[in-house]
């Protein structure tokens, strides 16, 4: 954990900007207040500086200069790279020229803390399917924040980053040839420190490597406890063969409709891409795309920086008791339910300082737009929510009682997956679910026909899932009729092979000739069956989650199947709308900020996701062995990607308390959280809670930590030391803005004055 270690020294800067920039094919030089730019007469940056300093460190590679902005030929998969450049200080718009005649103007405005670049138009674009901001090359090779874009040293010798934000919803983290706009995931070799972890002879630096396990299994995904292996959940940042870390953003024409080969995790078979026809949508075009750019001390870089770069722009800017959701001290775990009883689960969430309760023990949480976001009954006669008493109550009451002590209750949906039996999937499917392929039918064919014919078989024999391609779910829709099939015939006439009607419960009729057959695009099987809306369908499911908060109490969601929002083929930008859409609609019922994680983590979801608790038990944090992960890696991993990315750190869904749980182990979990700015669902089950002889020592010690921690209280050189699994602590609150911190042994003798803690201000 050293290598997360960060250069403390607060850095006191005069807000300021200077621009230096002469007409014509000239060099021009741009300065924020922490960074300073250099862009030749042929766009390309041929320095990137740390003016925080006299030393003025070079951060541009020498012989990696970065184009500005370069266009992208989808058809041909090929770069157009900027070859002539000037910019008119006056007006603060760079003018580039590309080799295939076009020309892009570019208004780039440095700000105090950034520049602001943004496409205002492009010439002969007709081949130009998307647009690339960088790659930007660094020679930093510490930390790459894949998922937002950014290249870290968190060395105290150092101590800078370089990033980007998108500024508007269709530029996305990551590099334009990406198929369906969603990073594949998978390991690359990388040492954060090459001193500290030195990579073997037979590995190099970039080098890409599958998951592990059978790709079905996504504890098994995560195989590699080395420290060199990065698992990727994006690729804003990358790393070249000598380590350095490059960040990218692009923005994607979505006006026609396109085909793209696409399969999350395509290197392994299991999970091999499929042909997706990606729905057109007007309107959203690479013009107007948008960018920050950034470069400070890396210590203050998310709070000073990034913040600023969000509240300035209008970027989503989520809190959690009147912080920001991205401010480590505003980081709070939440409680975890098990065992079906809820008598004292929000005593215990008070007590503990938490916020959310999210009801896992309840069932999945299925968008069905039927029952108008009710989910207990118009009356709000059903009562899942039980007692020990033989009192139960709806969602609604139980939200009730919660929010007297400033809690929210939540559930685990399966984001937007159409499951059978709800009002979009069946009996009566929507004519508004997504598709991977459409064909005319070859021949009319009556209710009872199972021999189906089509003039083009062309990828009609893949299987319809790409993850872990479930037979199951092989689905056409023709009309209001969902059909099962397996495989098309080799020969003409072309026909589906082992054909099912009336799907899912649906009703098999009769179907014309040249009457449209969609082979639907789905999610996967293990209780997450369901099909794939289209954009506007999925903006309506959006709002309906907004609308289940408002009726029903929710502040929390545990948004399980996130990654179904890439499987429409608008990756980022997909999740990104989705977001946008609920909190929009929230926002319409005046409801406060939701409360959200997830199974995964991307750069559509960053700015709007709370928290990223997925997984849990001893795949995430083992208290026992002190170890990220020990029966997995993907401790490790999810740490890593968290931590590089400005997002807390999550331990999943751990840490139960039982009758031979301790105050020790909880001091050392705070301690860890705290350390490494992370949170954690805490499982509770009434019965067990209730036989642990520790519980209300243990409660306390929680809550004094979480205190400690809202008030910003523990300063970077004292979280250097948490971090250490190897060391012990006991935190004691004087009073409600002090505390003393020791060090104390495992078996919680020889208790030492650490130091002691004040509240910072503002906290």
């Amino acid at each position: 954990m050293k290598f997360l270690k960060t250069n403390l020294r607060c850095l006191g800067l005069t807000a300021g900007l200077t621009v230096l920039s002469t007409m014509g094919y000239s060099q021009t030089t741009l300065k924020t207040n922490y960074f300073k730019i250099v862009i030749d007469q042929k766009g390309y940056i041929t320095s990137m500086q740390n003016i925080t300093k006299k030393s003025n460190r070079e951060f541009s590679p020498a012989d990696k200069p970065s184009p500005l902005m370069v266009l992208y030929n989808a058809k041909k998969r090929v770069y157009t790279y900027p070859e002539q450049a000037s910019y008119s200080a006056s007006d603060k718009i760079m003018t580039l020229a590309y080799p295939n005649g076009s020309t892009a103007r570019i208004s780039i405005l440095p700000q105090a803390k950034y520049f602001k670049m943004k496409l205002l138009s492009l010439t002969n674009s007709t081949d130009i399917e998307a647009i690339q901001w960088g790659s930007y090359h660094t020679n930093i090779t510490n930390l790459l924040g894949e998922i937002i874009g950014v290249s870290r040293d968190t060395s105290k010798a150092v101590n800078y980053a370089i990033g980007m934000l998108a500024l508007n919803d269709n530029t996305l983290g990551g590099t334009a040839d990406i198929q369906g706009d969603a990073a594949p995931f998978q390991y690359i070799i990388h040492s954060p420190d090459a001193a500290r972890f030195p990579l073997p002879n037979h590995l190099h630096e970039g080098q890409i490597f599958s998951l592990g396990g059978d790709g079905i299994s996504d504890v098994a995904f995560y195989a590699h406890k080395e420290p060199y292996y990065r698992i990727m959940y994006g690729n804003a940042a990358e790393v070249d063969k000598n380590g350095r870390i490059s960040i990218s953003y692009q923005s994607r024409d979505r006006r026609q409709e396109r085909e793209v080969y696409y399969s999350l995790i395509p290197n392994m078979a299991s999970n091999k891409p499929n042909h997706l026809l990606v729905q057109p949508i007007p309107g959203v075009d690479y013009i107007g795309s948008s960018i920050a750019f950034w470069g400070s001390p890396d210590s203050t870089a998310l709070m000073d920086v990034v913040q600023d770069i969000v509240l300035k722009e209008g970027l989503p800017h989520p809190t959690v008791n009147g912080k920001w959701i991205k401010d480590p001290a505003a980081f709070v775990p939440d409680v975890l339910t098990e065992g079906g009883q809820y008598d004292n689960m929000i005593a215990y969430a008070d007590r503990l300082g938490f916020k959310a309760i999210s009801l896992y023990d309840q069932a999945f949480l299925r968008p069905d737009r039927r029952n108008e976001g009710y989910i207990d009954g118009k009356n709000f006669e059903r009562k899942p929510l039980k007692f020990a008493n033989g009192n139960a109550y709806s969602h609604k009451e139980y939200a009730q009682m919660a929010a007297k002590h400033n809690i929210v209750i939540g559930r685990t949906p399966i984001t937007n997956a159409l499951a059978p039996g709800t009002k979009d999937a069946s009996p009566v499917p929507s004519d508004s679910i997504w598709y991977q392929q459409k064909r005319p039918l070859a021949k009319a064919i009556s209710a009872t026909d199972t021999l189906i014919y089509v003039d083009d078989p062309t990828h009609l024999e893949e299987i319809g899932s790409w993850e872990g391609h479930v037979k199951s779910l092989n689905i056409i829709k023709i009309g209001k009729e969902l059909i099962h099939y397996l495989g098309v015939s080799d020969t003409k006439p072309y026909r589906l092979l082992n054909v099912k009607r009336g799907y899912w419960d649906s009703k098999a009729t009769a179907h014309a000739a040249l009457d449209t057959l969609y082979k639907l695009q789905v999610t996967i099987n293990y209780g997450y069956d369901g099909l794939i809306p289209n954009i506007q369908l999925q903006d309506k499911i959006a709002e309906y989650y907004a609308d289940v908060s408002a009726i029903n109490g929710l502040g929390y969601y545990d948004f399980d199947g996130q990654e179904f929002l890439f499987n429409n083929g608008h990756g980022y930008y997909s999740a990104k709308r989705f977001f946008r859409k609920m909190f929009e609609r929230a926002k319409q019922h005046g409801l406060a900020d939701i409360r959200f994680t997830g199974a995964t983590l991307s750069e559509g979801s960053w700015h709007y996701q709370s928290i990223w608790n997925v997984g849990g038990g001893k795949n995430l944090y083992d208290a026992e062995t002190r170890e990220w992960g020990s029966a997995t890696s993907q401790g490790k991993d999810l740490r890593d990607v968290s931590y590089a990315n400005f997002f807390p750190v999550g331990m999943g869904g751990n840490f139960p308390i039982t009758e031979k749980s301790t105050v020790a182990e909880y001091e050392h979990i705070q301690a860890m959280s705290v350390g490494t700015g992370s949170t954690y669902s805490l499982k509770l089950n009434q019965k067990q809670v209730e036989s642990c002889p520790q519980k209300d020592a243990i409660f306390q010690a929680i809550r004094t930590w979480e205190n400690a921690r809202r008030a910003n209280a523990f300063p970077r050189w004292v979280k250097e030391y948490l971090v250490d699994p190897t060391q012990s602590f006991r935190l004691e609150e004087l009073d409600k803005d002090h505390w003393n911190l020791y060090r104390i042994n495992r078996d919680g003798s020889g208790k030492k004055l650490l130091t002691k803690l004040t509240r910072a201000k503002g906290y």
